[in-house]
């Protein structure tokens, strides 16, 4: 495993800046080319990777230090990172923002060259400050290219590249005009979900052909030291097909890291996908339910009006079977939904409470969760990492209603009921595999004890 793989970070200044339109249209160009690209993230956002795989055809990755610590972002980028292609990896916020979570981190941890995305808009030769501060805050940290994003006339480029020429290092490789014909509308938890946007694809290929050196951005990938490392995260598991698992998976239910998907797999789960709002029925002889992330709020009439599988997710859980639900899984587990006009929606009704949305965010920030009684994340004492973003809000929760897990911020959650958990923090389980392991143990022996 001591081949080459190409890869660069398509960074930014600041959120805003357009990084993630220049991602898409670099993406998208380069699979135009007949290139194979391998679509990674920098943070844990569920909405780019999205996005991603509509340009590429490929399933993207998170690469996140923070939640998912450097061995697995080391071993997820041999494991997925082709050797013949580039590995494009878009950044999160601004270069250096996150901490230990930020596209820097990740770059200095495997060694990848960065393109550095600036908003030029109102500004001409101070342009030049800002790339030199950023080529020189950190010298581990390579910035190998710049992309001027905004640009509003010949002469405009012309004040700003020769500026950077007599003060930076670093070359410009892409100019990006002014052009309100390609932008992502902005959604509450951050970008437009993936599938709901009318991404014209075309139209992103043309963008970067006509403004991106894309061979010079090809010759900085080639410039990645990422170092191979083993990958036995997802290994080729004699168990494959011991349980079935049932994943719910539409437009309201979309938020899955698919390294949890493929570490549920590795540990023996048959993965089925369903749909709770266009299917009227569960697939057959599941022995646990994992319910995710996404926008139930949105859909809430639809998922209101499809009783038939709210009662069947009631029983399933009812039986005693493991049942997981994240964010907007665990609203829809709530006895009903208030949208931001009042209007109420039933819901599965596992939890007695109901989950209201508000105008304010919630809860934005990582986590990490500590199980205090066992469930199906593991035994009292295990941790696991995660994230949470949230506009939601639920009823206090019944003291008599166990708390699996405590959160780092001191606050109780984790609800179980049964063999049901489920809270408002997104878990990926690269730190702890065996998460995964004891979701698929508990599927393979519940301990029945059924709720009348």
């Amino acid at each position: 495993m001591s081949e080459n793989r190409p890869a660069i970070i398509i960074a930014g200044t600041h959120s805003g800046c357009g990084k993630t339109t220049i991602t898409l249209a670099v993406m998208a160009a380069l699979s135009r080319r007949g290139i194979n690209v391998q679509p990674f993230k920098s943070g844990p956002d569920f909405i780019d990777p999205t996005l991603h795989r509509l340009v590429t055809g490929s399933i993207s990755r998170n690469l996140d230090v923070r939640m998912c610590g450097k061995e697995f972002v080391r071993q997820c980028f041999s494991a997925h990172a082709p050797v013949a292609g580039i590995s494009v990896i878009e950044g999160v916020m601004g270069l250096f923002d996150g901490g230990n979570g930020s596209a820097a981190r990740l770059a200095t941890l495997l060694d990848i060259p960065v393109l550095l995305v600036v908003d030029v808009r109102s500004a001409a030769e101070s342009v030049a400050a800002v790339v030199k501060g950023f080529e020189s805050l950190d010298p581990a940290v390579r910035v190998a290219g710049v992309i001027l994003n905004r640009l509003g006339s010949e002469r405009h480029y012309q004040m700003i590249s020769e500026a950077i020429e007599k003060h930076c290092q670093t070359g410009i490789i892409g100019a990006i005009p002014r052009d309100s014909t390609i932008s992502l509308p902005s959604r509450h938890l951050g970008l437009h979900m993936g599938a709901e946007v009318d991404l014209n694809r075309q139209r992103l290929v043309e963008l970067a052909e006509e403004n991106i050196r894309l061979e010079r951005l090809q010759e900085i990938a080639e410039q990645s030291a990422a170092s191979p490392v083993p990958s036995h995260l997802f290994g080729n598991s004699s168990k494959k097909g011991g349980v079935r698992l049932g994943v719910a998976r539409d437009e309201a239910f979309c938020f899955y890291y698919q390294d949890n998907l493929d570490m549920l797999q590795a540990a023996g789960a048959e993965i089925f996908y369903f749909s709770p709002l266009h299917n009227d029925a569960l697939p057959k002889d599941l022995d646990g339910l994992y319910l995710g992330g996404g926008y139930p709020e949105l859909h809430a009439e639809t998922l209101a009006a499809n009783q038939p599988m709210r009662e069947q997710i009631l029983q399933f859980s009812r039986s005693g079977k493991p049942v997981y639900g994240e964010c907007g899984g665990f609203m829809y587990l709530t006895s009903s939904i208030q949208d931001v006009d009042g209007v109420v929606y039933p819901m599965v009704g596992v939890y007695p409470v109901q989950a209201f949305m508000e105008k304010q965010l919630r809860r934005l920030g990582y986590r990490r969760i500590t199980v205090e009684q066992e469930t199906l994340l593991g035994p009292p004492g295990c941790t696991c990492y995660g994230h949470e973003f949230h506009y939601s809000a639920i009823d206090v929760m019944p003291e008599e209603i166990r708390r699996g897990y405590i959160l780092d911020d001191g606050r109780r959650e984790g609800y179980v009921i049964n063999n049901t958990l489920a809270g408002y923090v997104h878990l990926h389980w690269g730190r702890t595999p065996e998460a995964a392991a004891c979701f698929v143990g508990m599927m393979q022996n519940p301990n029945l004890n059924p709720q009348p």
